[in-house]
């Protein structure tokens, strides 16, 4: 039978290993989308072509910040 552990006794290991690491790439492209939305409801007049680099390259700073945070975990 294993003995039990207070809550104060476990390592910072332990507690930290709860946490769940944050995927970038997911939080920042819903940032994104949620941006362009807005911009399509309060601009309605706003141009497709405008719109279109600005999520590719929103896409692209994404994907880039994930993979330097992925760079750095490691």
């Amino acid at each position: 039978m294993r003995p039990e552990v207070r809550p104060d006794a476990r390592s910072d290991r332990e507690r930290l290993s709860r946490w769940h690491r944050t995927d970038w790439m997911a939080l920042l492209s819903g940032v994104l989308f949620v941006t362009v939305g807005i911009l399509y409801l309060s601009v309605p007049d706003l141009p497709a072509d405008v719109m279109l680099p600005v999520v590719l390259g929103g896409l692209a700073c994404a994907g880039f910040v994930a993979v330097l945070s992925r760079a750095i975990r490691r």
